[in-house]
Formats: C-alpha cells, sequence, structure tokens
C-alpha cells in the first residue's frame, strides 16, 4: 500500500490505526467460500416493513433488529419495503424460528418476507464458486 500511495510504511501505518481509532475503519473480514470451507448454512435476505417512529424514523428498530445475533446486514431501503436484513442460519427451520419468533414479534414490525439463498456467484466483490471457468463476458461497441 505505502509504495502504491507514495508513502512510507510507516505513515499507511499511522494513518490505518488512526482509522480504526476514529471508526472509520469497522473491522476487517474475509471473503470465504462457504462450499469448500464445508460451511451449510443458509443465507436469507428479509424484507421487513415498519412503522416508523415520530422523531425517530426507523433508526431505533433498525438498531434493535441489527442487535440479532443472526443478523449480518441490515440496511434502510427505497422501494416496497424499509428494511433490507440479512441474516444466517444453521438451516432453514433456524431461519424460520427468527424470523416467527423474534423478529416478526417486535412492535413496530409490519411485515416480513423472506427469500432465501440458493447459489452464490458473487460476494464482498469476488466471483464465487466460479469452478476454474474464466470465461470473458463478450465487449460490444
Amino acid at each position: 500500500m505505502a509504495a502504491a500511495l507514495g508513502l512510507t510504511e510507516s505513515e499507511v501505518a499511522s494513518r490505518i490505526a488512526a482509522a480504526e481509532a476514529d471508526g472509520t475503519i469497522l473491522g476487517y473480514s474475509a471473503v470465504v467460500d462457504r462450499l469448500k470451507a464445508g460451511q451449510r448454512g443458509v443465507t436469507a435476505l428479509i424484507e421487513v416493513r415498519i412503522q416508523p417512529e415520530r422523531d425517530g424514523g426507523f433508526d431505533r428498530l433498525a438498531r434493535r433488529i441489527s442487535k440479532f445475533d443472526q443478523v449480518r446486514e441490515c440496511f434502510l431501503m427505497s422501494g416496497g419495503y424499509d428494511l433490507a436484513v440479512i441474516v444466517e442460519g444453521k438451516d432453514l427451520l433456524d431461519v424460520a424460528t427468527f424470523v416467527a419468533e423474534k423478529l416478526s414479534t417486535l412492535g413496530g414490525v409490519l411485515s416480513t418476507a423472506t427469500r432465501f439463498q440458493l447459489k452464490a456467484y458473487k460476494e464482498g466483490g469476488f466471483l464465487a464458486n466460479s469452478g476454474g471457468d474464466e470465461e470473458r463476458l463478450p465487449v460490444s461497441p
């Protein structure tokens, strides 16, 4: 990184440390091919409609939903639903139980629609499960 930025290694280390300290860098994670790693859990996208609160909008309930261990990501969305909640579970029943017993029972949650991930083609900016097939897409003018 230092060479690419034209800085010394210590300058880059200092900038990274500062970004970690002030919360600019939230954390680090590896992008793992779950099939190759032998992970057989399920991932679901749950569309959630919620009742906005006076003086708080969607934030308080969205933060509350985000705190559940099953929740990997939570986004405020435009369109037909308010939150996109990405959850992981050990199986379909695990996710269904989370929706029925935890998410749907929260005050302010109006409705949910759960969609299960069947196959990943790209995750975290990386192509997944490519199987060594390096076919390029055609380029047209």
